[in-house]
């Protein structure tokens, strides 16, 4: 069975993101973690992107994640463009970009599919309303909480108004970055 790994950047006050509609601009990833993204950091993700063969995210993360990839050049942007990529969402059917696929029915039901077909790991980027569906499910295999040595003071927080039981973790790696980067990884308990 393929490996759900949940990967998200989170600052140490717990903002994923900014609010919908904006009101905190600041609180976007792009804006506060870009000083932080060295080599270590490309190594660690080139890493993650190269050990998956397949990527899930929400609409909104895939909105951003193809204007950003797309634009992209290189061996690393065109591995991710090439790759199967499954989007979530209740509100499109269809998103113009390459192997790009919308998940249609019940989403926990489709992402169980999406794990016994064969292959490696599947990465799901960014943090939102998908996240709820799949932790309820016990659909996420490893999280992978990237901390930012950044205190951002708005924006939305990491698992947010998401409304599920309390999910007990065990931390089963941690790898730091000179630039101060902490990422914590978890396994459920």
């Amino acid at each position: 069975m393929r490996k759900l790994i949940e990967s998200t950047f989170v600052s140490l006050d717990g903002v994923i993101d900014d609010t919908r509609p904006s009101t905190a601009s600041r609180a976007e990833p792009q804006h506060w973690g870009e000083p932080y993204w060295d080599d270590q950091h490309n190594e660690y993700a080139g890493k993650l992107l190269g050990d998956a063969d397949a990527h899930l995210m929400g609409r909104v993360t895939a909105e951003g994640f193809k204007d950003a990839w797309t634009s992209r050049e290189g061996p690393s942007a065109d591995m991710f463009n090439k790759k199967p990529k499954y989007v979530a969402s209740r509100t499109v059917t269809e998103i113009d970009w390459n192997a790009t696929t919308v998940l249609k029915g019940d989403v926990a039901e489709e992402v169980a599919k999406l794990k016994e077909q064969p292959g490696t790991n599947i990465v799901k980027w960014g943090t939102g309303e998908l996240d709820k569906t799949l932790v309820e499910h016990g659909l996420i295999d490893e999280f992978h909480f990237w901390y930012y040595p950044v205190i951002i003071g708005a924006g939305k927080h990491l698992f947010e108004g998401a409304g599920f039981d309390t999910t007990h973790l065990k931390l089963a790696d941690v790898n730091r970055f000179d630039s101060g980067i902490v990422v914590h990884i978890y396994v459920p308990k």
